[in-house]
């Protein structure tokens, strides 16, 4: 089987899954699926809420169609799962969107297909979890009637500098003739090549290790700036003058939220605990990230108690919700904590953001988003994400939102030091 032969199933047309799909239904036939009925019908009119694809970029994939109807799978001899693959409220890994998708397939596999698996998951998850649940449900048997690839997602939402062409793609397959066929794929839509791991399980521990290393170094800054505070500096000012020397990461504090960093590391720990290995840098890491919302929001109050104002039933403004600047998403987003932190002690948070959909917010935590707040109306402000919006602001309109002597706390380092009361 070759290029031209194939025909091409995306299971889970999120962040991750829609600009693959569209990238490969420029030239091939193309199904994006997605059990979101409402997903689908918007992306059929040409929406992309994520914000990732553009109406010109969904139009030239021109043999891109769109399904929530399973049966529309039998079409295809070739699947990519694109599905998130979340953790517990125990912060153990949670497969069952990547079993579900697994057995959908499993319903439609046929003699000769190929599934590649693109979603985050432990090093033997994809043949040691899914591969029997397709053997399962199809009754095909592993590498003689059926085989499987891994190729993790990069998708990195909000980025313009850094899609999915411009992104180096790790590739693996489970037989040396389907290593071929999926390098070839992705090899085809990604213009800044591919790099063909030598196994699946490579190939998935080069991915969730890329996440944890960012989530470690964070956690480094995020102690070294806890750590200033207490010695009197300005953690910024320690920052730039490191990043003088050419080959120091030049990583910020702040929060770690998103699918992805705060994330992804407890699929490599639940890994490690199972076969005996204790890792202890790596949790270290997570219970520093995980606290840094508490530890901004004692700030801010400690600040507000200096100039004696009464916590309780004092209103604060919240600048941004998303997980990062200039996206949608909200997934693990922990502003959310920010905000809990803040409302355990009383205080009454409005909360705005731009790029966050309203229903999605009141759904997933229950309150409702201030579209413009009022002028002259807050304790304190916090910027919490630098959506472009809000650097436009400035300080003058960031400022105007205060009353008395209101407190700013600049958590991105979006004004000028002299214009913040309180930073990370």
């Amino acid at each position: 089987m070759d290029l031209s032969q194939l025909k091409f199933a995306v299971i889970g047309v999120g962040y991750v899954g829609l600009p693959i799909a569209a990238a490969l239904g420029r030239d091939f036939p193309c199904l994006a699926f997605d059990l979101n009925a409402t997903r689908i019908e918007r992306l059929k009119s040409g929406e992309d809420v994520t914000r990732e694809m553009s109406s010109d970029e969904l139009t030239q994939a021109r043999h891109l169609t769109y399904s929530n109807d399973e049966a529309d799978l039998d079409a295809a001899n070739f699947y990519i799962v694109t599905v998130p693959t979340p953790i517990d409220t125990h912060k153990r890994p949670d497969l069952s969107a990547l079993i579900g998708a697994s057995r959908a397939i499993g319903r439609h596999l046929k003699a000769g297909d190929i599934v590649v698996y693109e979603s985050t998951v432990y090093p033997g998850a994809t043949e040691e979890d899914c591969v029997p649940v397709l053997e399962e449900v199809s009754g095909l048997k592993f590498n003689v009637d059926f085989f499987v690839g891994y190729s993790p997602e990069r998708i990195n939402p909000g980025d313009k500098a850094h899609r999915l062409a411009d992104i180096v793609k790790v590739t693996a397959g489970s037989t040396e003739q389907t290593a071929d066929m999926v390098d070839a794929v992705y090899s085809h839509i990604v213009t800044a090549g591919t790099h063909r791991a030598p196994s699946i399980r490579v190939a998935e521990a080069a991915k969730v290790i890329e996440n944890i290393q960012r989530d470690v170094n964070i956690a480094l800054i995020n102690e070294l700036a806890i750590l200033f505070a207490k010695l009197g500096l300005d953690s910024e000012d320690v920052f730039k003058a490191a990043r003088t020397k050419w080959n120091f990461l030049p990583f910020s504090p702040g929060f770690v939220g998103g699918h992805c960093i705060g994330v992804d590391p407890y699929y490599l720990t639940h890994k490690a605990q199972g076969v005996g290995h204790h890792p202890e840098i790596i949790l270290a890491g997570r219970r520093i990230n995980n606290e840094m919302p508490d530890y901004a929001a004692g700030l801010l109050l400690d600040e507000m108690m200096r100039r004696n104002m009464v916590i309780a039933g004092s209103n604060v403004l919240i600048l941004g919700l998303t997980f990062k600047e200039n996206t949608p998403d909200i997934r693990n987003t922990k502003i959310v904590d920010l905000i809990l932190a803040l409302t355990r002690r009383g205080v009454v948070c409005d909360v705005c953001d731009p790029w966050a959909d309203p229903a999605e917010v009141s759904r997933d935590f229950g309150f409702e988003l201030v579209g413009a707040p009022v002028q002259n109306a807050y304790d304190a402000v916090v910027l919490a994400v630098s959506h472009g919006e809000f650097v436009a602001l400035g300080e003058a309109g960031v400022r105007g939102f205060l009353r008395g002597n209101g407190v700013i706390a600049d958590f991105k380092w979006v004004l000028p030091r002299h214009a913040a009361d309180v930073r990370l």
